[in-house]
């Protein structure tokens, strides 16, 4: 396990290497933030000085070094629009977006593992047969109708929920969250909804997936031989095997919700990092752009990883296979 958590940690730092210099280049390559800051009627001198006070008039290489040596002491820039540290934005954000996207995870588990176990059980079945059509709406629709739909719905012709904004907060371990508070999950509930209705259709057809190929394996059918209940077949031995490709799947996607929940985000008017980012690109706030993206690699890189060791930890047969190789 030792041997396999050690290169599990030296891709890690590889890939967050390599993004580095990706992540830079790109967001280098993106038009001229001073002329959007500088005032449009001020001479050369002046916007020659803006330039000089950004650390925009130096080489590409030197503001590179400059940007690597500063990150490895956890400083990302400060930002062009808001004159404060890059990171210090950012995470100012951070708990409205990683809320949003672990309650958002949260839906996904309890709507698609069921119904993906049933459908797997009962794949001929009505009920089945209905799951799995059913779980194509969420591949078909896309986010922002799915958002704007909700929001007709349930805020305009009902009025039981708002339609944006985050609503109250508390601190919870240094943390402003709003799931805490009724006012706070109501404002909550239907971005999460909008943005777990695709991740509930791909788990839904990975756990029916699963579900079926574990029921088809040796050991069930000698669990079945042996008398065991289908409801101890099921929870003893089909869950635990069918969640490996479950877990590895929520690991990326929970990534995924934290790094691409702009569409929600600017849907619901959410002041999640989304919107931040929407607002910088339209600014040109280099170091916020890239502090975003440097923090959604570190997310992902750290996600990918903690589901690379829950994979080992639920099937030893990658510990094997890793150690040989």
């Amino acid at each position: 396990m030792l041997v396999y958590l050690i290169r599990r940690l030296g891709q890690s730092v590889l890939v967050i290497a390599v993004m580095a210099c990706l992540v830079f280049l790109a967001v280098f390559a993106v038009g001229d933030p001073v002329a959007i800051l500088a005032n449009p009627e001020a001479n050369e001198a002046e916007i020659a000085a803006i330039t000089a006070r950004l650390g925009l008039d130096r080489p590409i290489w030197e503001q590179f070094g400059i940007f690597v040596w500063n990150a490895l002491q956890g400083d990302l820039g400060t930002s062009f629009v808001y004159s404060q540290s890059a990171l210090k934005v950012i995470l100012e954000r951070f708990p409205a977006t990683m809320e949003l996207a672990f309650v958002a995870l949260v839906f996904s588990i309890v709507i698609g593992v069921p119904l993906g176990v049933i459908a797997g059980l009962k794949p001929d079945s009505f009920l089945g047969r209905s799951i799995m059509s059913t779980s194509i709406l969420g591949f078909s629709l896309p986010n922002f109708w799915i958002g704007l739909m909700l929001i007709l719905l349930f805020a305009v012709e009902l009025r039981w929920l708002p339609a944006s904004g985050r609503g109250e907060t508390v601190e919870v371990l240094g943390m402003q969250l709003s799931m805490f508070t009724a006012n706070g999950l109501s404002h909550l509930l239907l971005p999460a909804v909008t943005l777990a209705l695709y991740k509930s259709s791909l788990v839904i057809r990975i756990a029916q997936a699963g579900t079926r190929e574990v029921m088809l394996q040796d050991y069930v059918r000698f669990a079945r031989a042996k008398g065991l209940s289908q409801r101890r077949i099921v929870f003893v031995h089909v869950l635990k095997n069918m969640l490996i490709p479950v877990v590895t799947v929520l690991g990326l996607e929970l990534g995924s919700m934290i790094a691409f929940a702009v569409v929600t985000e600017t849907v619901f008017a959410y002041p999640g990092m989304g919107k931040l980012l929407i607002d910088s690109i339209n600014r040109l706030d280099r170091p916020i752009i890239v502090a975003y993206l440097m923090l959604t690699v570190l997310v992902f890189v750290i996600i990918n990883l903690v589901v690379d060791l829950l994979y080992a930890a639920i099937d030893p047969r990658v510990r094997l296979s890793e150690a040989k190789g």
